[in-house]
C-alpha cells in the first residue's frame, strides 16, 4: 500500500509509523511488523461485482465461522497484538452478528476497518458503527452512476453507496472510497476525484486488479493505461494539497507504483525524490507485505498470505490459532515468502528497484503464471527504467 499523499506532498499521514517507520510507535523494521489481518467474515453479498475475488452471491454459504469461533479468533488476534483487523466479505454487513463481533473485539482493544459496498449502511447502522469505534469505513465504488452499477451488477448500487457514505459522515465516522483500476474506472477517474472533493471524503484507495475469483475474467489495464491512471492520481492528489484540502490517497497491490512515483519525483525535484526513496526503502514494498505485514482469514477459517492468495492455505483457525499458524517456523510457504527476493527470476530478479518494490505482488504472479517466483505481469515499467544503472549508462 503506497501513500501517495505522504510521498508526493511530504505530508504526515495516518499509519506513517507502520508504513514508513516514522513516529515513536514505529516497529524496528518493516519486517518486524505484526500483520494487518483481513477477515472475510461472510461470502454472502447483495451485489455481484464483475471483479469479486471471493466470487460472492446473494446466498447462504455453509462452513463460515460461528459467533463463538469468531470471538475466539478475536481473542487470539488481540493477544497476538495485530495492529488492525479489516472486516471484509462478500459483504460483511450481510452477516447479522458482525457488529456484535466488532463490539466484542473493540472491548479487547482491537482496531477495526470495515470494507463494505456501503449499500446496507442506513442511519441506524452508521450510528452503531460510529458507536463501536471503527477506525475507518472503506466503501467500494467503481465509477460514477451507471458505470458503477454496471460493474457491481445491480441498478441503484451507486445511489445506495452514496447514501451510506453520507450516513457515515453525518455521524462523524471516517469514511473513504475503495476502487479497482479497470478500463471502466479509469475512464471516470477525474469524475471520481470530483466526487471525493464534493462529498469531502477523507481517504481513497486505488487497487490494481489482481486476477482471482471473478476477477480472472475482468480486463486489466495496459501498461500505458496504468501509467496514465497514476498520472491522474498524482495530479489530483497534488491539487488537493495545493488548495489546503489534502486527502489520504493510496494505491494498493502494485509495488511498481513505488518506483514509478520515485522516477516521477526525480525529474521534478531530486531532493524530494530522495526523501521519498528513504521511506520506500524502509517499507520494502512486496518484500514485507503478503505473509509478513498482511494476512487473510477466509470465511471457512483458512489462513492465506493475503486475501488474493486464496489458493495458498497456511492452516485453519478452527484447528489452530492464527498466531500459531503465523509464527510456525516450519511452514515452508511462509518461510519462502519471507525470503522472497532471493528466489525471484525474470525481470523482477534483476530490477534496480527491487529494494523498494520487493518483487511486486506475488499473488498476481502466481495467479497468472502458476509460478510463485515469476515476474509480476502487473509491472508496467519499461526494461530501460528497471535496468541497473550501469546498464543504463
Amino acid at each position: 500500500m503506497l501513500n501517495v499523499t505522504r510521498l508526493l506532498c511530504d505530508l504526515e499521514q495516518p499509519m506513517d509509523g507502520l508504513r514508513y517507520g516514522r513516529g515513536s510507535d514505529a516497529p524496528r523494521s518493516a519486517g518486524d511488523r505484526k500483520p494487518v489481518v483481513v477477515w472475510n467474515v461472510s461470502r454472502t453479498c447483495n451485489l455481484r461485482c464483475v471483479h469479486c475475488y471471493s466470487d460472492s452471491a446473494a446466498q447462504r454459504y455453509d462452513g463460515e465461522l460461528t459467533f463463538e469461533q469468531g470471538k475466539a479468533l478475536l481473542d487470539d488476534l488481540a493477544a497476538f497484538g495485530v495492529p488492525a483487523v479489516l472486516l471484509s466479505g462478500g459483504e460483511p454487513l450481510a452477516r447479522r452478528d458482525i457488529l456484535e463481533l466488532a463490539s466484542y473485539g473493540r472491548s479487547l482493544g482491537l482496531k477495526f476497518t470495515l470494507s463494505t459496498n456501503g449499500t446496507l449502511i442506513d442511519e441506524k447502522a452508521a450510528s452503531r458503527i460510529r458507536e463501536i469505534g471503527f477506525s475507518y469505513v472503506g466503501i467500494s465504488l467503481d465509477g460514477i452512476g451507471p458505470t458503477n452499477d454496471l460493474f457491481r451488477g445491480v441498478v441503484g448500487a451507486f445511489d445506495r453507496a452514496v447514501r451510506g457514505i453520507r450516513n457515515c459522515k453525518a455521524v462523524g465516522q471516517k469514511v473513504g472510497l475503495r476502487l479497482t483500476l479497470t478500463s471502466q474506472t479509469v475512464a471516470d477517474l477525474d469524475k471520481i476525484f470530483d466526487f471525493i472533493d464534493a462529498e469531502d471524503i477523507e481517504r481513497a484507495c486505488f487497487y490494481h486488479l489482481v486476477p482471482t475469483g471473478r476477477g480472472r475474467s475482468t480486463e486489466g489495464l495496459t501498461p500505458e493505461e496504468t501509467r496514465a491512471a497514476l498520472e491522474t492520481i498524482f495530479r489530483r492528489t497534488r491539487e488537493f494539497a495545493a488548495k489546503g484540502t489534502p486527502r489520504e490517497i493510496l494505491t494498493v497491490d502494485n509495488h511498481a507504483d513505488a518506483a514509478y512515483l520515485y522516477l516521477s519525483l526525480l525529474e521534478e525535484d531530486p531532493g524530494a525524490a530522495e526523501r521519498a526513496y528513504e521511506l520506500l526503502l524502509w517499507n520494502g514494498g512486496g518484500k514485507n507485505s503478503s505473509g509478513i505485514g498482511i494476512g487473510d482469514i477466509d470465511t471457512q477459517g483458512n489462513v492465506h498470505p493475503d486475501q488474493f492468495f486464496q489458493s495458498v492455505v497456511l492452516g485453519n483457525v478452527k484447528e489452530r490459532r492464527f498466531s500459531e499458524i503465523w509464527t510456525d517456523a516450519g511452514n515452508q510457504i511462509l518461510a519462502a515468502l519471507r525470503s522472497r527476493t532471493t528466489k525471484l527470476h525474470g525481470r523482477c530478479a534483476d530490477c534496480r528497484f527491487l529494494a523498494i518494490c520487493g518483487g511486486n505482488f506475488r499473488a498476481r504472479a502466481y495467479n497468472v503464471t502458476g509460478d510463485l517466483w515469476a515476474s509480476d505481469p502487473g509491472c508496467y515499467l519499461t526494461d530501460a527504467e528497471i535496468a541497473p544503472m550501469a546498464a543504463v549508462g
